[in-house]
């Protein structure tokens, strides 16, 4: 819905004062602020004194656009003079001239939601203003309308003296609010002062603690280093002693002298366990351990983990499966930490699945230019809580088997950086009860990173590096994943966001292409935020598609909406309006109103 409200003819100072005056008294019977009200009339004053001072003669519509809160206040200023020539500079703001011209609309481009200039040489300028009403503001209907119409024309003619007087009032109001504010900016300037001395000193003692840390941590890395291979040699003995004895080398052993060293041997078995993986885990973190990349194929590893696994199993009830992958798949990586990442996800799944079935699989990602090599199993399982604990050094899960089995908590943590050093990452997926399932992604060629650092792989955009962004703000999952089906297969692909402040973060760090927008996100409205996009020089030429349940088209397209539905949205509709909107991205197209729906030309009527 747009109904007029005023219109004012403007041919002298007298008329710049008066459609001042006006802007102002209009702002105040729709319930904007004093502030508000004083920023409305400021724009309309300076581009009302330009339609003066370059064309002449112009005219100010005033109207109110919506039927939905908040409604729009709508102010359109026309003139039949030359045209603005510079207007790109002036918009950008690099125009410099000396009688000031641009300055106006700079200024009512500031002060209003949305300011929209169409200017061309002999064919005059329109210039529309926008501004949305505050949430306080009554929803004002079509009688209620008419009689803000009919008290304006009941307003004094005497204009000139009062308006003057008016400003006056205003500029004293405003001159006491910038002396307090200025009050109020020293007093926090020196208590900024304050802080930043605490900060400046809290920063030199972090960085003391963080110089020991970093000590402290390389003197445990090469304390572990050193300590595991001190223990090696006597652990090694005691191994190599002990099944001298049980081979009966030096004589036969009792029955129970027998059972004794089976226990040093097992002991002595656990703890070289321990130190090799303390051995590993220290040479990653000291940034010792080198990479020895090769090619080869997936098969002939499983076949040899198959041969090192199978006597691991001493149960009937519990079978380990490998599932033979495609024999031209190959890898190049280091195997041997392939090997050895896999050998702990079997083992940890030797240990905790009492009966059930172990599959070993690879899997191939091509968008990935990756594969995925997983291990699942029908054991225990992993509560939600407890997945990202079994990754922490020393750290166990507590279970009924926990006291038959016997472990370091040192295998996953391993297995977690040795996949870093492979730029690859691991992932588990758990039910209790039901099992898990352990996976590492290695790209199909490793490649060293530049300073020889380990780094994980970096994150790849599942869609085509090709694709043109849509930023899609929905805050309904259903709705959004709607989106990604309709655009799946398709040149574009979603840039979802939630909320406005996080469509503002993916605008940071990707400008998108065009915008789908929903108006109600989380109990908010999105109306200023698309006045806000609109007025902007730097995005308004980015098309906005408004896809919501609220039925107020006038005021999406008023705001400044390239396209505006109301859901359900089809899908061939969604893909012909993005191709319509970005194939010509620097010129906005003015969609079609639906029937019922107005233009400018008709909807404003003249007080």
């Amino acid at each position: 819905m747009t109904q007029g409200i005023l219109t004012v003819h403007i041919g002298s100072e007298r008329d710049v004062v008066g459609a001042r005056q006006r802007a102002r008294q209009i702002a105040a019977l729709c319930g904007f602020g004093v502030q508000d009200q004083v920023r409305i009339a400021t724009a309309v004053s300076e581009l009302a004194r330009n339609v003066y001072n370059y064309a002449g003669s112009g005219k100010v519509h005033f109207a109110i656009d919506g039927q939905t809160a908040p409604q729009v206040l709508s102010i359109r200023i026309v003139d039949q003079g030359p045209g603005i020539a510079q207007l790109e500079q002036i918009l950008a703001g690099t125009y410099r001239s000396r009688t000031g011209m641009g300055l106006g609309i700079l200024g009512a481009q500031r002060l209003m939601d949305r300011c929209h200039i169409h200017s061309a040489h002999g064919d005059g300028t329109r210039i529309t203003l926008q501004k949305l009403f505050p949430r306080a503001a009554p929803l004002l209907d079509g009688g209620m309308i008419g009689a803000l119409s009919g008290s304006l024309q009941a307003l004094p003619s005497d204009i000139t003296l009062s308006e003057v007087q008016q400003q006056n009032r205003e500029l004293l109001s405003t001159l006491a609010e910038l002396k307090t504010r200025q009050d109020d900016l020293l007093q926090l300037t020196r208590e900024l002062e304050d802080t930043n001395r605490g900060v400046v000193a809290l920063f030199a003692e972090l960085d003391e603690k963080a110089d020991h840390l970093r000590r402290a941590d390389q003197m445990k890395s090469r304390f572990l280093s050193n300590m595991s291979h001190e223990f090696r040699t006597p652990l090694s003995s005691i191994r190599a002693l002990s099944k001298l004895l049980l081979d009966r080398i030096d004589g036969d052993l009792s029955e129970e002298q027998e059972k004794q060293v089976l226990f040093i041997l097992q002991s002595a078995v656990s703890l070289s366990d321990l130190v090799n993986d303390l051995l590993d885990l220290a040479k990653i973190e000291a940034g010792k351990v080198d990479v020895h990349a090769n090619s080869f194929q997936v098969a002939d590893l499983f076949s040899a983990l198959r041969g090192m696994l199978r006597p691991l199993l001493v149960s009937e009830s519990l079978t380990l499966t490998f599932i033979a992958p495609d024999p031209a798949l190959h890898i190049h990586t280091d195997e041997g930490k392939l090997s050895q990442i896999l050998r702990n996800f079997i083992a940890n799944a030797l240990k905790f699945t009492e009966a059930g079935t172990i599959i070993v699989s690879a899997t191939p990602l091509p968008e990935q230019d990756a594969i995925r090599f997983s291990v699942s199993d029908t054991g225990l399982g992993i509560a939600a809580e407890d997945v990202q604990l079994i990754f922490e050094e020393f750290s166990q899960v507590e279970n009924h088997m926990q006291r038959k089995v016997k472990g370091t908590g040192l295998g996953l943590p391993l297995c977690r950086n040795l996949a870093t050093l492979l730029n690859g990452t691991v992932a588990v997926e758990s039910t209790p009860g039901q099992g898990s399932l352990f996976s590492v992604v290695l790209p199909t060629s490793y490649h060293a990173p530049e300073g020889g650092q380990p780094l994980c792989a970096p994150a790849k955009d599942n869609g085509n590096d090709q694709s043109i962004g849509v930023l899609v703000v929905e805050d309904n999952p259903p709705i959004r994943l709607l989106y990604e089906k309709f655009l799946a297969g398709s040149e574009f692909r979603v840039v979802p966001a939630r909320s406005v402040r996080e469509a503002q973060e993916r605008w940071e760090q990707q400008r998108p292409a065009a915008v789908i927008l929903d108006i109600m996100l989380h109990g908010e409205t999105a109306w200023h935020w698309l006045a806000e996009l609109k007025n902007d020089p730097l995005r308004r030429q980015v098309p906005v598609i408004v896809a919501t349940e609220i039925d107020d088209v006038r005021k999406g397209l008023a705001l400044g909406a390239d396209a505006y539905y109301v859901k359900p949205l089809p899908r061939q509709q969604l893909l012909a309006t993005l191709r319509a909107l970005i194939g010509n991205p620097h010129q906005r197209q003015e969609p079609v109103p639906p029937q019922g729906t107005t233009t400018w030309d008709n909807a404003h009527a003249t007080g």
